[in-house]
């Protein structure tokens, strides 16, 4: 007789394991762990058990139409048994290679090259944004309309710059996964274009012209006299504020009139060479009277062991009424439009700017190259500044055209 769901219900263990059958080669095994259907089956001349789920996870219903389903495939020649070992193989890849696993396991390969904050910022970035929507899905199956999904509702929350680092970030783990065998195709690449445009804030600068009004309220201002010398460092070595707050006394160089900044402190992480001007080696006779003891030229006032507060230039600056007009950054992009006016070489420009080549042969030629250029832009630079403070000396650009 076949098996009734209430006999199933209540078998007992009972001491030894027992069958219950019901039909075409269904039972129900009862031992001391549990209640297990089995399907006594035939396939190549041997007698097999297919294993069909646990009751009553597995109802009498379900567990009849997956018998039902392993004797079509037993008379079709295939074994049953077998399509279910492949089946598990075939989902354990999967889970090893979803989203969520690639890229943890791509955000390994990297650690090497980011510093540990920004490692730190990356993951995070991914479990908060990507691996909730995308984690699970295997990255074969990702698809341009998936990724996207995910990013809307970043963008929803007012994070459009978020959004876009998520999905380059994304585009790279798949990538990755490309590179390693795990995907062929980066459904990533199909999204460029669909994201908002994040709105530009650009840094504002001075205009050169008014570089000699800068220059005078710089003198009359009552500033700390550190303070007043990273500015002076800042716009003589075309840095950011952050490479300056952060320098140390061993990474000049005074006879080769060199600063080495370290890839840890630069924003493209690859070590920085600035050649130093007379007024910057003047700047720095200067402030070695003042810090030479510490280890960093520009130290706090409450813990020498600790650089200047981020806020102290800008600070200085307001004070001397550029507040929303100028800020240290803008050094930047006073010194890139002048010496772009000027006729210097561009690519010597972007190079003393540290921006990076994505040209990676470019990249390595700019490497080894320009040093002596750069020496002799910055000079020009400094000299260039020296006759906005007022000195009768004009600086000669030889390079500029015409």
């Amino acid at each position: 007789m076949p098996l009734s769901d209430i006999t199933a219900r209540q078998a007992k263990f009972t001491g030894k394991p027992q069958k219950l059958s019901d039909e075409k080669g269904l039972f129900l095994l009862v031992n001391q762990s549990g209640k297990y259907w089995r399907l006594k089956y035939r396939h190549g001349g041997k007698e097999k058990t297919l294993a069909l789920g646990v009751y009553p996870e597995v109802s009498l219903k379900e567990a009849r139409t997956k018998r039902d389903e392993a004797r079509r495939q037993i008379a079709e020649g295939v074994d049953p048994g077998l399509v279910k070992k492949q089946s598990k193989i075939a989902n354990k890849l999967a889970s090893e290679n979803n989203f969520e696993a690639l890229a943890r396991e791509w955000h390994q390969s990297q650690l090497a090259l980011w510093s540990p904050g920004h490692a730190s910022r990356v993951l995070e970035s991914l479990e908060v944004d990507a691996f909730p929507d995308l984690g699970l899905v295997p990255v074969t199956e990702l698809t341009a309309p998936m990724i996207l999904e995910a990013l809307r509702k970043v963008e929803k929350r007012g994070a459009t710059e978020t959004a876009g680092r998520i999905l380059q970030r994304v585009s790279a783990i798949m990538r990755y996964a490309i590179q390693t065998g795990r995907a062929s195709y980066n459904p990533a690449q199909d999204l460029k274009g669909a994201l908002k445009a994040t709105k530009q804030e650009h840094r504002p600068a001075l205009p050169r012209s008014e570089l000699p009004e800068f220059f005078r309220r710089l003198e009359a201002e009552p500033l700390n006299p550190a303070t007043r010398l990273a500015l002076h460092l800042l716009m003589l070595t075309m840095t950011r504020p952050g490479e300056v707050r952060f320098a140390r006394w061993d990474e000049f160089d005074m006879e080769r009139a060199e600063w080495r900044i370290p890839a840890a402190r630069m924003k493209m992480r690859t070590e920085h060479l600035v050649p130093l001007s007379r007024q910057a080696l003047a700047v720095l006779g200067e402030l070695r009277q003042l810090t030479g003891h510490c280890e960093l030229l520009f130290p706090s006032e409450r813990k020498l062991t600790n650089p200047m507060s981020e806020n102290t230039l800008s600070y200085a600056m307001g004070r001397m009424g550029y507040k929303g007009i100028a800020c240290p950054h803008g050094f930047r992009a006073l010194a890139s439009t002048t010496l772009n006016e000027e006729g210097f070489d561009p690519d010597v420009i972007e190079r003393q700017l540290a921006h990076a080549e994505r040209n990676k042969v470019r990249a390595a030629y700019h490497r080894a190259e320009y040093l002596d250029d750069r020496r002799k832009l910055l000079q020009w630079l400094a000299d260039f500044y020296d006759s906005q403070r007022g000195s009768n000396v004009l600086p000669v650009n030889f390079n500029r055209a015409g």
